[in-house]
């Protein structure tokens, strides 16, 4: 019941932050891959879109949603712009994200992913296998592989992590995650939704992810638009903690 009473406490404190505060909205692994991630159109995503046969038209722009940096950032800007003009992009996002879901449940797959000694041919000739089985489109098989190929199966968690922001983007989704020390009463929940939809304003939707830490002791963390708000009991005694261990200036008493 306290912990409940906390978690509601932060929440009116968090809507009310929110209503008061204006929420503002390195290098390439690919060779051929410009360095401004706005512009990627090059042989990386080519590649891709060209491995289903098609002819792709000539000089095809796609305009990325996001600007992502750093390799990870420049797989998932490849991908994204490979789907886009394979018309896919759903498609591959869920065989992405399965893949993913299943290499954390299996200990095996997780361990042939992220195990840098298995050899090359070894992990090209796993994917396709698991791609063919898994009836995956062309687009994901052939990404994979190339993951395989250069050694990057095992950074596949933080690519398809940027992949489903770009993805997100797209559809115009703005992902807050709340953490708390137990789930959210399904009222406050949609309370919390509707102040952050306020917030960021017509044609975007809110995605809710909620988290539970029981080490914030009480309270609510929300993570929004590259902005937190820490109103958790653990960070409000560090504070105080803090406080009383400043001297005391009698001066200016």
């Amino acid at each position: 019941m306290a912990l409940a009473f906390r978690a509601r406490s932060s929440f009116t404190i968090f809507q009310n932050i929110l209503k008061a505060e204006s929420v503002h909205s390195q290098r390439s692994i690919f060779p051929s891959i410009s360095e401004n991630p706005n512009l990627i159109t090059s042989q990386s995503s080519r590649n891709y879109a060209t491995a289903t046969g098609s002819k792709e038209p000539k000089e095809t722009k796609v305009k990325l949603p996001l600007s992502l940096f750093g390799g990870a950032g420049n797989y998932a800007s490849a991908l994204y712009i490979a789907a886009i003009k394979a018309k896919v992009l759903e498609k591959v996002e869920s065989e992405i994200v399965d893949l993913v879901d299943a290499s954390k449940k299996s200990p095996l797959f997780s361990q042939f992913i992220h195990d840098v000694s298995v050899p090359g041919s070894t992990r090209v000739k796993a994917i396709n296998d698991i791609c063919s089985a898994a009836k995956f489109s062309e687009i994901t098989k052939n990404f994979l592989v190339v993951l395989a190929e250069n050694g990057r199966l095992r950074n596949i968690d933080s690519i398809i992590k940027k992949f489903v922001e770009l993805t997100m983007a797209h559809r115009g989704e703005v992902k807050a995650i709340v953490t708390t020390v137990i789930p959210l009463p399904a009222e406050e929940e949609k309370e919390l939704k509707e102040t952050l939809q306020d917030i960021i304003g017509q044609g975007k939707t809110v995605s809710l992810e909620q988290k539970i830490d029981p080490n914030i002791l009480g309270g609510l963390v929300v993570e929004f638009d590259k902005k937190v708000f820490d109103m958790s009991i653990r960070t409000r005694a560090r504070q105080m903690e803090r406080f009383l261990r400043e001297p005391v200036n009698f001066d200016s008493m």
